[in-house]
């Protein structure tokens, strides 16, 4: 069977320090007949070093723009703004399926190049995802806003380890528990949430799509700490209103993993923008009733290493098909087709 040219490009994003193959993976699909390409970055937490040990090739930066004819092009985030045209396969993580700000302009993008994008959120089997970053954004997302609700969360943060992060949580934990609620408890970034409050010692609730059919608000709005993990594709109820946001409520901290801002689907419609790791919180409400969001959408960023090595492990054993855009391959064109032509 042909085995493609899997060109890993260097992130845009300077914040962006996982890489979607590590080297471990590298050198079993370079023994399988891959050729592997890695550009040089200057933020990738795996040194280029353990690349060239797993028998890849090395190139510049953004040097993907002049990569051979039918290489594919393997991120993690957003493509830089240049080229205007795209004309290789891409695998990255687009968001341009959900009316998101910025989707027409980069579908644009292949359009006029005639390029081809396989969005690694819509790998999926039977809908749903099989490679994904979720169950590290669940718990990371949880465990940003536990530390900001117990004030420990002040001004800019950086990546981590998971047992520097862990330990954190356990050395702050109150002698009252917060009373934290995850809604999308059973999906990765639901269960990875939750896994993240049992560290911190929070009192914690599960709620999925049952529970959220018709909304309990008083329960809701009674918990100290929100989780979203819930990925909508289409327009809802939201879990917090505009109104809510100034009234008197227990919720003080919101957590939203999802982090769909600019999308209509968007089920905290009172913030419509993302954090940053250098501004991590986004104050909403008044001063005797605050609300707090943390709104990241690299999340699995502040745990580069974890959660590099687990999204190779789920995307590694899946390329064998990328040629002939089987299993997932397939699900993920046949999105980008509805949405091109």
């Amino acid at each position: 069977m042909t085995r493609p040219h899997l060109w890993i490009r260097a992130e845009a994003r300077p914040t962006e320090q996982r890489v979607p193959i590590v080297p471990a993976d590298a050198a079993r699909l370079v023994a399988d007949g891959f050729t592997v390409t890695v550009e040089e970055s200057p933020t990738r937490i795996v040194p280029l070093e353990e690349y060239v040990e797993a028998g890849c090739e090395t190139a510049p930066a953004g040097s993907w723009v002049d990569a051979p004819e039918g290489a594919v092009v393997v991120g993690i985030k957003e493509l830089p703004e240049q080229p205007t045209d795209l004309q290789h396969t891409h695998v990255f993580f687009a968001h341009a399926y959900k009316g998101q700000e910025g989707a027409e302009e980069v579908l644009d993008r292949f359009r006029r190049g005639g390029g081809e994008l396989l969005d690694v959120e819509y790998l999926t089997v039977d809908g749903k995802r099989v490679v994904a970053f979720g169950f590290w954004a669940g718990y990371v997302g949880a465990a940003l806003s536990v530390l900001r609700h117990r004030g420990l969360l002040d001004g800019a943060v950086a990546p981590m380890t998971r047992d520097d992060l862990d330990a954190r949580l356990r050395e702050s934990t109150p002698t009252t528990p917060e009373r934290a609620l995850v809604i999308g408890s059973r999906g990765r970034s639901g269960t990875g949430a939750v896994e993240a409050l049992g560290v911190a010692g929070c009192e914690v609730t599960r709620w999925d799509r049952a529970d959220t059919k018709v909304l309990d608000r008083p329960a809701l709005l009674g918990h100290d700490l929100l989780v979203n993990c819930v990925v909508s594709h289409d327009k809802q109820e939201p879990f917090v209103s505009a109104a809510e946001v100034d009234a008197p409520r227990r919720l003080r901290t919101v957590g939203d993993v999802t982090c769909d801002v600019t999308s209509e689907a968007n089920l905290l419609p009172f913030n419509t923008s993302i954090t940053t790791w250098e501004e991590p919180v986004r104050r909403f409400g008044t001063d005797e009733h605050p609300l707090e969001v943390i709104a990241i959408d690299n999340l699995p960023s502040l745990l580069p290493r974890e959660s590099s090595e687990s999204f190779s492990a789920e995307l590694t054993p899946l390329l064998p098909d990328l040629a002939v855009r089987s299993g997932p391959w397939a699900a993920s064109l046949e999105w980008f087709r509805k949405h091109v032509h």
